[in-house]
C-alpha cells in the first residue's frame, strides 16, 4: 500500500470549499489541468458513480464511498487493466484560524507496489498545488456554476 497526505489551513469557509467539491464542473479548474474532465451520474452522495479523465489519459470510473456535507468525502477509482484501487479522501476541519483542508490518496492492491511509487510521486506534487488552488478559488468566491 502506498499513500500520500497533505493538509493546509485557509480562511475559506467550509461552505465554499464544499460547493467546489460538489460541482464537478469546477474540478478541472482546481486540479490545475491535471484533470481534463469530471462527471457524476446522480447526486453527490454515497454510491453515485462518475468518471474523471486525467490529462492525456483515458476516462477512469470512480464511485463516491463517503459523503458528509461540509465535512468531507471519499471516492474510489478501480484502475482498468490493473489490480489496484486508488482511494481519495477530502476532509474539512474548522480551526481557530479558519479551516483545515486535508487530502489523502491511498493506492492498494496486488499491483500497488508496481505502480504506486510513480503515482505517489505525481500526487505528491499535484495534490498540494490543487489544494492551494481550491482554497484560493473559495476565498475569491470563484465557485463555479450557480445551482
Amino acid at each position: 500500500m502506498w499513500q500520500f497526505e497533505h493538509a493546509i489551513e485557509t480562511k475559506a469557509k467550509a461552505e465554499a470549499i464544499w460547493r467546489l467539491y460538489t460541482d464537478l464542473t469546477t474540478w478541472t479548474s482546481w486540479h490545475n489541468g491535471h484533470i481534463a474532465e469530471a462527471t457524476l451520474e446522480g447526486p453527490f452522495a454515497v454510491g453515485s458513480r462518475g468518471t474523471m479523465q486525467p490529462q492525456g489519459q483515458a476516462l477512469l470510473p470512480f464511485e463516491l464511498t463517503e459523503v458528509e456535507p461540509l465535512v468531507g468525502f471519499a471516492d474510489v477509482t478501480l484502475m482498468p487493466g490493473m489490480d489496484v484501487e486508488i482511494r481519495f479522501f477530502h476532509d474539512l476541519t474548522p480551526t481557530s484560524n479558519g479551516l483545515s483542508i486535508r487530502h489523502k490518496v491511498v493506492i492498494a492492491g496486488p499491483d500497488a507496489d508496481r505502480i504506486g511509487p510513480k503515482m505517489i510521486e505525481h500526487f505528491s506534487h499535484a495534490i498540494p498545488q490543487n489544494m492551494e488552488t481550491l482554497a484560493a478559488m473559495a476565498v475569491e468566491g470563484n465557485l463555479g456554476h450557480e445551482g
